[in-house]
Order: structure tokens, then C-alpha cells, then sequence
């Protein structure tokens, strides 16, 4: 058999094998009364990946399978994650500990992490912890190390006009008590919203697939609160110096946003990629915060590339030093 269609034989072997669905699935108990939910793909290979965010990754993230041993999980009180009735609990370094706590599960001695939006920050936080557990890192339309920094105006993407009609029916809805009383209703009224928030072209929305609206934590009168908790509570009142972010983690950093990003500024991306002393970014022209749905052909060969240890030919290195 000549060697092109073995190859060939190869390939689509490891797609068919991600493709059949994940190795083992369950709960782990993170925390007293906390059990998030976690699918393992490919499990067996040498490399290693935890991405924490699995409900908005792993339609995607699970082609990694032919290459790396993945596990991707809910975060607490999220997706199919147990409901954590203390609120106080739902915190960034609870995050982290969460992570570890995957990590210890599965016994990884060192793993790559990756994380998307508020991730991103998670992930770092991480190696900053535990630099010794960690491999190498990949941010996806990360926030900002702090929230309310200000970056150029070029590098912030504004909400587009056309979808303030959707916008306005959305908080009409919320008025009229639907998200009370209407629950799935008024949920996949708000994906229909968020996903054309999501991607950079409106051509690219159907590529995000369905809404998570079938997830009781994803519906309104739990996310509120999560979000109440979590990003109000926690994540924009969370602040780390640079200088301790810079000392701790000399990992490698694969930064990777989009300029339309309206949820996490591509400021943001930039910023991590000038400060972290061994980080690059890989920018996304046209594409906004769901980067890895809206252009895979871009995102993964990328990812698979830094995964197994090179940099991206697409990734620029902003700064050899970090910035003030």
C-alpha cells in the first residue's frame, strides 16, 4: 500500500475514533457538595490537555483526540455540573482549585491546559499555583488580567447596530417576567442573540450548533445568580499584580484572539501576549469571541502545532519584555 494512502488510513482513523465519543464520562467531587461533570477523549496518549468550559468546547475541542489525551470539564454550578448552593463558593480561585483537582483525579503528572473567555485568566492563575503541574498554556479570547483596563480604541470591537432590535426584545422579554416564566422560551431567544455576539461574520452563527437551553444551570433564574456570584461577585473584582503574573509563569503562551471579539477585547489578548515573558498571539482577523467554532481550519491546526511543542508560523511575538 504506498505510503500516501496509509497516512491518509491514519488520519481518519484518529477523526473516527474522536468521533465516536468520549472514552469515559462522569463526576468529580471537586470540593465538599461540589461534582462537576468531565468527558476524557483519546485517553491513553502521551500529551496531555485539561480545558475546563466543556459545554462551549467540546463539539470542537474533541477533534484533538487523535492527538492528545483530553479531558474537558464543566465548570462548577455550569453545564451539567451539580448545582452549588452557596453562591460565595463560586469564586476565580475556587476555579483553580477545581482544575487541580481534575488534575489529581486523572493523575496527570503535568498537563497543557487551555481556556476560553474568563478561562483564560483561570489557566494562568493556575500555573501561577502550580507552574510545576503545567506543560504549556493556550488562551482563547481571554479577558483582561483586569477588568476596566482601557486599550486602544482600534482594539475594541463595538456591539453591532443591526442586532439592537434583537437586543431590545431580548430586555422587553426580561420586563415581561418570560425568563421567570418562560424559561426555554426565553433562553433560546437569548442564544439566538448571543450567538450572532459570537462570532465575527453572522454567516458563521450555525457553526456554533444548538443552545445549551436543555441545561437547567444554563437557563436564566440559575445563570443570573451564577453570574451575580461569579463575574460581579468575583472575576471583575479580581486583581493579581502583573509583576507576580510575569515572575511565575514562564510557560509557553499560546494567546489566540479575534479583532471583532465584543466580550473580551482583542486589547485583552494583546496585553497578555506583551506581558507574558514567553507568549505569542495568534489574532484571528474578522473573528470575534467563539474563534475555534467560527474558523477551526485556523484555530486547530495552531493549537495542535504549539500543543506539540512549536510555535504557529502565525504567531507573533509582541515583546521580549513586559510592558508597563
Amino acid at each position: 500500500m504506498p505510503l500516501r494512502v496509509i497516512c491518509v488510513c491514519i488520519l481518519l482513523l484518529g477523526h473516527t475514533l474522536a468521533a465516536q465519543g468520549p472514552s469515559a464520562e462522569g463526576f468529580i467531587e471537586t470540593a465538599p457538595g461540589v461534582r462537576v461533570f468531565y468527558q476524557r477523549f483519546g485517553a491513553g496518549k502521551p500529551r496531555k490537555l485539561i480545558v475546563p468550559g466543556r459545554l462551549f468546547v467540546v463539539d470542537q475541542y474533541k477533534s484533538l483526540a487523535s492527538d492528545f489525551d483530553i479531558v474537558m470539564y464543566d465548570m462548577r454550578n455550569r453545564g451539567k455540573s451539580s448545582y452549588v448552593e452557596d453562591g460565595a463558593t463560586l469564586t476565580l480561585e475556587n476555579d483553580v482549585a477545581d482544575l487541580e483537582a481534575v488534575r489529581r483525579h486523572f493523575g496527570f503528572e503535568k498537563t497543557s491546559v487551555s481556556g476560553y473567555s474568563y478561562l483564560g485568566k483561570v489557566v494562568i492563575l493556575y500555573a501561577m499555583e502550580h507552574p510545576q503541574r503545567v506543560e504549556r498554556i493556550v488562551q482563547v479570547g481571554a479577558v483582561p488580567m483586569k477588568f476596566g483596563t482601557e486599550y486602544a480604541k482600534e482594539h475594541v470591537a463595538s456591539f453591532p447596530p443591526e442586532l439592537e432590535a434583537q437586543r431590545a426584545e431580548l430586555a422587553a422579554a426580561r420586563k415581561r417576567n418570560e425568563h421567570v416564566e418562560k424559561p426555554l422560551e426565553f433562553c433560546e431567544k437569548q442564544w439566538e442573540l448571543s450567538r450572532l455576539m459570537l462570532v465575527g461574520n453572522p454567516a458563521n452563527a450555525d457553526k456554533l450548533g444548538a443552545s445549551k437551553c436543555d441545561l437547567e444551570n444554563e437557563r436564566a433564574a440559575r445563570l443570573d445568580r451564577h453570574m451575580q456570584h461569579a463575574f460581579v461577585g468575583s472575576a471583575m473584582n479580581h486583581s493579581v499584580p502583573w509583576e507576580q503574573v510575569v515572575a511565575k509563569v514562564k510557560h509557553p503562551v499560546l494567546t489566540v484572539h479575534g479583532t471583532l471579539d465584543r466580550n473580551a477585547p482583542y486589547g485583552a489578548g494583546r496585553e497578555w501576549a506583551e506581558r507574558l515573558p514567553n507568549a505569542r498571539l495568534l489574532t484571528v482577523k474578522g473573528a470575534a469571541h467563539q474563534v475555534f467554532a467560527e474558523y477551526p481550519e485556523v484555530f486547530f491546526p495552531a493549537v495542535r502545532t504549539f500543543l506539540k511543542g512549536g510555535w504557529p508560523k502565525e504567531a507573533e511575538s509582541l515583546s521580549s519584555k513586559p510592558k508597563p
